[in-house]
């Protein structure tokens, strides 16, 4: 009975509309789509690829310099 009492008071006040219900909730998939870290761990390969190849041209130029 207090539970009718509490959803009359809020449909009254026009809480309600404005609590989520669980009905109102999709089903999510268990696991996370691998599809985002297969492609953040690409681009930490691409950052990491660029990075090498900089600082190895960079000792490249320094030695021919000398």
């Amino acid at each position: 009975m207090r539970f009718l009492a509490f959803e009359l008071l809020l449909s009254l006040l026009d809480v309600r509309g404005h609590i989520p219900r669980f009905e109102d909730f999709r089903p999510v998939p268990a696991a996370p789509a691998p599809a985002g870290a297969v492609r953040a761990l690409a681009a930490a390969i691409a950052v990491f690829a660029v990075l090498s190849l900089a600082i190895w041209a960079a000792v490249w130029v320094a030695i021919h310099l000398i």
